[in-house]
């Protein structure tokens, strides 16, 4: 499958590469037909999900019939796991069907899924609980058909959409919390995107340069560069790349003088607007030659 983001990623910090950036899993496999019956029980149970989940933005308490849903899932998904308790939060997020938080230390998964996944049978459930679990590349192939299969009520067209499968906990940063932290806090939770650590590389090596940061706007994915997940590198600098490249989704692209230009003087004054600005800066000089050995 051809990477999305060649034509609709804009610009990043000042670290560029030429290493593309590919999806940690990108599933792709031929869409299977299903009977009219099984898809009008799916759209109808699509339909009463859809609403709970709206209700649940207005409100405070989940919808009965989303927590039952929920319960159900987790049940189901658990029964096929040999260790370890797992979380389901459904969702309606037409950009990322499947995100995994792993967390080793508690034993616990955390996973959201789209509510196309409700009512799925145990060949799917068991798919989940493998790839939860262990990232088995079978159960990924598994669930990217399952996907694409029902990816008609996650657009309401036939066309076929990229699948993104996210993973936000690294071993030293957790991109969901910063995320949210920072949505919050300068965005007022206004910024709708997925977040994501970019591919594994292979062996350490000095770099001439790496992408620390994207933002593709038609899939509303940001990519974080697997070198920030490191020990040495401190929170608030992985915060300050993700601040920028969510601060794309804000600003758009301008064209001046038949040329794009990503970063306006507009963008650069918002940016300079995070707490650490000047230290996330400073940090980098310092320390790009470990960054960029990787």
């Amino acid at each position: 499958m051809t990477d999305t983001l060649t034509d609709s990623r804009v610009g990043s910090l000042e670290l560029h590469s030429t290493m593309p950036f590919h999806p940690v899993v990108d599933p792709c496999a031929p869409v299977s037909s299903q009977d009219v019956a099984s898809d009008d029980a799916a759209a109808s149970r699509a339909a009463v999900l859809v609403d709970a989940l709206r209700r649940m933005r207005r409100g405070i308490e989940i919808p009965q019939e989303l927590a039952d849903a929920q319960d159900s899932l987790e049940r189901r998904i658990r029964a096929h796991l040999s260790r370890g308790k797992v979380a389901v939060t459904l969702t309606d997020n037409r950009y990322t069907m499947i995100s995994v938080r792993r967390l080793p230390k508690e034993r616990r998964y955390e996973v959201r899924l789209h509510h196309m996944f409700a009512d799925a049978d145990p060949v799917i459930t068991r798919a989940l609980a493998r790839y939860v679990a262990d990232n088995d590349p079978e159960a990924s192939r598994v669930l990217g058909e399952f996907i694409d299969q029902n990816n008609d009520h996650v657009r309401g067209r036939a066309r076929r959409a990229p699948v993104q499968v996210i993973f936000t906990a690294g071993e030293h940063h957790d991109l969901r919390d910063i995320f949210d932290e920072l949505n919050a806090r300068y965005f007022g939770d206004k910024i709708e995107a997925a977040i994501t650590w970019g591919a594994r590389t292979g062996k350490p090596k000095r770099r001439n340069s790496i992408k620390m940061g994207s933002y593709a706007v038609e899939d509303r994915l940001i990519r974080i560069h697997r070198s920030l997940d490191r020990a040495f590198v401190p929170r608030f600098f992985v915060a300050w790349i993700v601040f920028h490249e969510m601060l794309h989704q804000v600003h758009d692209v301008q064209v001046k003088n038949g040329r794009r230009e990503f970063h306006t003087k507009a963008f650069m004054s918002d940016e300079a607007q995070f707490e650490q600005y000047e230290e996330a800066r400073l940090w980098e000089r310092s320390h790009l030659d470990a960054i960029l050995t990787y």
